[in-house]
């Protein structure tokens, strides 16, 4: 009895595993390897000096119209909420990402030869910083390296350069 109890637990774990992505509209389908995961990266923050940790979960929401994004920074000091969707009008994916530090931003993202490339514009201040490009690709051993760079009073400045490992375990904490 105990073996048929861990087989239907592991069923509906393997289950539940490829609903996560089940119904992703077809416009989001080329997120569909982050969706369900938790992701953590160490970076040192070029521009600064500085190093972080980020985490990030990836969920499918809106019934697959949309992908949810949280992440945070070194367990909370920064964290925000993406929300990214086909945006019909512009024809294009778009995304919001929402921060713990009052500002936001919104943009655009393009996936072209496993690359995805981002370019939003930001609002409400964050140190001088109107605009961010960002590109993230998956790598063959399933680490994913993204690369960003800032404008910054009127000039393009290096951002920060991220690998992330699959971190099941980790936690997304907003303080």
């Amino acid at each position: 009895m105990k073996i048929i109890t861990i087989l239907l637990a592991i069923f509906a774990v393997v289950i539940a595993a490829g609903t996560a992505t089940a119904g992703l509209d077809k416009h989001l389908e080329a997120f569909e390897p982050f969706v369900g995961k938790t992701m953590e990266g160490a970076f040192v923050n070029s521009a600064t000096g500085e190093s972080g940790v980020d985490v990030q979960r990836w969920e499918a929401t809106l019934g697959g119209k949309a992908i949810r994004v949280v992440h945070s920074l070194n367990e909370g000091e920064y964290g925000g909420e993406t929300i990214i969707f086909w945006d019909s009008r512009e024809n294009t994916v778009a995304f919001y990402n929402f921060t713990t530090a009052g500002f936001y931003t919104h943009g655009t993202m393009t996936f072209e030869l496993g690359i995805f490339t981002a370019h939003e514009k930001v609002e409400g201040g964050a140190d001088g910083i109107t605009e961010v490009r960002s590109s993230s690709r998956m790598l063959e051993d399933g680490r994913v390296h993204m690369k960003s760079e800032f404008l910054k009073d009127g000039e393009w400045v290096s951002g920060h350069e991220i690998y992330y490992v699959e971190a099941p375990d980790a936690k997304v904490v907003f303080k």
